[in-house]
């Protein structure tokens, strides 16, 4: 061990077990150091260790040169910066590998990264969070995590606001009901009962595509607990012929309980349909996907998310959007080929008073084209519709309108 080189000493003499989220108990999670060597940190219960790596798998992964580890051991913001450039790479889970950055940098403050998994009556629910201020809460896309708003948290936090992104039940490390309809009022419910284990009265919303449904179906049923509703890029009832509909309402998504393919194949069809799966920010979301969706229980709640989605009704959708009284704010990607742009104009016609911002980008803006999006955002945090601009945004025409999302 005298071989460690002196940042990941660093890292483990200030490991904060109390910062720390490990809701399976234990957790292994490599630290490599190119060309050095790598070693695993464990942690069982309130004890750890740091010991050589061996050929065993891992929970997580970090892996960086020997200088991105210095950057890293000096401050948890270049720890971050690396991963962002692609300079430190987390792979496998990203609730340990980054939960174990915040654990190790040193940061005792009230705002400072931290992963915490709420009791709720319904059960438990994982967060990410970070800084202090008015609470955003955030929601992620279908077989996404929480993990997908690392980059909205580090642009946000700073700037007045306390940023709680979660794992909708179903995904990431919150837990995963079995059976459960997993529609949008199953979803709006749980996250009502996270707000109250956050003791939040009135919250922010952000939800990105399925979750984008989530805030909206919160806002409908919650009004007086919204401050303000921010929808990027969101997932809509269908309005064109749902042609596959009356086969799919005879297919249960509880049958995804058994998997036939082998981790390697499903792996590698996802790999294969995704674009630029081998990039340092896409490979991490894939590992994320996969790690629930290889669980029964996590591909039962994908393929019944997936299915509600399709079959929902758009008459009840349409009239429940027109009595949505929070503010809020739509936000379009120009190019976005699962929540197509003419989407916007049945919401504008649905609901006057919104207002809508549309990026250059495809379904992904906070990847794609973060510092527009991150802009937007504040801009309408702090100042409301006012903050968005007065012009309307270009609608492109409406290409059927009959694209769901993830």
């Amino acid at each position: 061990m005298n071989r460690v080189p002196q940042s990941v000493r660093t890292l483990v003499e200030r490991f904060d077990p109390d910062a720390f989220d490990v809701a399976a108990g234990s957790a292994r999670i490599r630290l490599e150091v190119t060309g050095r060597g790598s070693w695993d940190f464990e942690i069982r219960g309130d004890r750890h260790r740091l010991r050589p790596g061996d050929g065993s798998e891992p929970d997580a992964e970090l892996i960086a040169a020997t200088g991105t580890w210095k950057r890293i051991a000096a401050d948890l913001p270049g720890a971050m910066s690396a991963y962002r450039s692609g300079a430190l790479r987390i792979r496998r889970n990203l609730h340990l590998g980054v939960g174990f950055l915040a654990a190790t940098g040193g940061d005792r403050s009230a705002g400072r990264l931290r992963f915490e998994t709420v009791d709720t009556p319904l059960g438990r629910v994982a967060t990410m969070q970070a800084g202090t201020g008015e609470p955003l809460v955030m929601l992620h896309g279908l077989g996404a995590t929480k993990a997908e708003f690392m980059p909205t948290l580090a642009a946000l936090a700073p700037k007045g606001f306390r940023m709680i992104a979660i794992d909708l039940p179903g995904f990431g490390d919150s837990d995963k009901p079995f059976p459960a309809a997993y529609d949008a009022p199953f979803f709006a419910r749980w996250m009502t009962a996270a707000l109250d284990a956050l003791e939040l009265d009135r919250a922010h919303l952000l939800g990105h595509s399925m979750g984008g449904r989530v805030a909206l179906e919160l806002g409908m049923r919650n009004p007086d607990r919204m401050r303000s509703l921010v929808l990027m890029t969101p997932s809509m009832a269908w309005l064109a012929e749902r042609r596959w509909a009356a086969w799919l309402r005879l297919v249960r998504p509880e049958l995804g309980i058994f998997q036939p393919a082998p981790r390697a194949i499903v792996e590698g069809i996802v790999k294969r349909v995704v674009p630029g799966a081998s990039s340092h920010f896409v490979a991490p979301a894939l590992d994320e996907f996969l790690r629930s969706y290889l669980t029964p229980r996590g591909r039962v709640a994908f393929y019944a998310a997936a299915r509600q989605i399709y079959l929902e009704d758009p008459e009840d959708f349409w009239a429940g959007l027109r009595q949505l009284s929070p503010d809020s704010l739509f936000i379009w990607g120009q190019r976005d080929t699962l929540v197509p742009i003419g989407f916007q104009r049945h919401v504008r016609e649905s609901l006057p008073a919104a207002r809508h911002v549309v990026l250059d980008c495809g379904h992904v803006p906070q990847l794609e084209c973060p510092g527009k999006l991150h802009g937007a955002i504040e801009r309408f945090l702090l100042h409301g519709s006012a903050g968005v601009g007065a012009r309307p945004s270009r609608v492109a025409p409406a290409r059927g309108a009959g694209a769901a999302a993830s």
